[in-house]
């Protein structure tokens, strides 16, 4: 992330904020002529208007027209069946992602929200004016202590992704995902194989660091080091505080993120999975796509425009324990297998990375539910290291070709 202010181009300089505001747009987005314009725009909205009319029934056979929450619930619980169609009869094949934190609780990472159970509930020992305290730039230049704890829980190397993180891992292989936009900074969708630029880590990373002060470059793993040994890293220039290379409140965020005008207007699907939707801007990307998109939350709570009674025609949500309804939703697509044996072949190569740093206890019981309780599907997978290396370049040959594709057809 550049951190240089000087350097970002005054048009494209947006920084993260605590506020929370969702605008639905009045119309939708002209990206001008091209093959994105609006003549091929509108027929591909008619086709997939057309498709969603027929498919918009409640799992009693009749269309939804009551405005209650219960029949919000109703109208979305044939969500997964419908945007599986639409995948399966190729109609999605510019798919964005949006994610936050509930897509890593299952990896033991605990999300930030949750009363009692949350990371910033963790954080009360602190005494922390307010929950965000800990990601604003002024109370850390006092304080970093309280970052710094957060920090330890979430850097890369001892947690492992989980299956919904490999769900999105094949929407790439299957060429089908045009961009993951997340708010989590653990590295977990790097970790699970998602290509660097089909990635847009939207609030940062642990993958550099820099003094908080002056900007001048750290290394990351003498940064890491300190902080999980409970030390400040101090800068070597100006000998104020160095921090990771996450993104705080008011701080300018990575120009990656900018890809999102591009992105979203070209988006034939969107999927929202595992947050609050209550941080700017990042919030706000959801009602970014055309109108006729559907789009598809997938979390325990309804956030955002999907809390509005009805629901937009194209919305469509799926509410519960995500990774159970993430896993449903492989099976109608017919992935679960492919996603299964991904898992297996990734493992030999991350689990070296993560025998070498201490697992914490939340770790261990992850590890623990996705093999056996004895720990044979962790020795099964390390058994098939060799056997699995030919798959391995197989699967990345594949993810290769689908990335090539993929770029052609953008």
């Amino acid at each position: 992330m550049n951190r240089s202010r000087s350097s970002q181009p005054p048009v494209t300089r947006m920084t993260r904020s605590a506020g929370s505001r969702h605008i639905e747009p009045s119309e939708k987005l002209d990206c001008g002529p091209g093959p994105y314009g609006k003549q091929r725009r509108k027929q591909t909205d008619s086709a997939l208007a057309q498709d969603l009319s027929q498919m918009r029934v409640s799992g009693q056979g009749g269309l939804n027209t009551s405005p209650s929450a219960s029949a919000v619930k109703s109208s979305s619980r044939g969500g997964l069946a419908s945007v599986a169609r639409l995948v399966k009869l190729g109609r999605c094949k510019n798919v964005v992602v949006v994610a936050g934190a509930g897509i890593s609780t299952a990896s033991g990472i605990p999300d930030f929200r949750t009363p009692g159970t949350g990371l910033y509930a963790n954080l009360e020992r602190y005494n922390i004016p307010y929950p965000e305290a800990i990601f604003n730039i002024d109370y850390f230049s006092n304080d970093p202590q309280p970052f710094f704890s957060l920090a330890k829980a979430l850097y890369p190397g001892s947690h492992r992704p989980n299956y919904i993180h490999y769900f999105i891992r094949m929407l790439h292989r299957n060429g089908l995902l045009l961009r993951v936009y997340t708010q989590n900074i653990d590295g977990l969708e790097k970790l699970c194989g998602i290509p660097d630029d089909k990635l847009v880590e939207a609030h940062g990373s642990f993958a550099t660091a820099a003094c908080h002060l002056c900007y001048t470059a750290y290394p990351a793993e003498e940064a890491k080091q300190a902080i999980m040994n409970d030390k400040v890293p101090l800068c070597t220039f100006c000998a104020a505080t160095v921090k990771p290379d996450v993104v705080f409140f008011g701080e300018d965020l990575p120009q990656k993120y900018f890809l999102n005008t591009q992105d979203f207007p070209k988006a034939d699907l969107l999927i929202i999975m595992g947050t609050s939707l209550q941080i700017e801007p990042f919030a706000s990307l959801v009602n970014t796509v055309r109108s006729t998109v559907p789009r598809l939350l997938l979390n325990r709570h309804a956030v955002g425009p999907f809390q509005k009674v009805p629901l937009r025609r194209a919305d469509h949500m799926e509410l519960g324990d995500l990774e159970e309804t993430v896993r449903r939703f492989a099976e109608m697509l017919g992935w679960n297998d492919d996603i299964e044996e991904l898992m297996r072949s990734q493992e030999t190569l991350i689990l070296p990375t993560l025998m070498s740093s201490p697992l914490s206890v939340s770790d261990q019981t992850s590890c623990q539910s996705r093999g056996s309780p004895d720990g044979t599907e962790t020795s099964r997978a390390v058994g098939q290291r060799a056997a699995g290396s030919g798959s391995e370049e197989t699967d990345s040959e594949t993810d290769s070709k689908s990335s090539a594709s993929s770029s052609q057809s953008t």
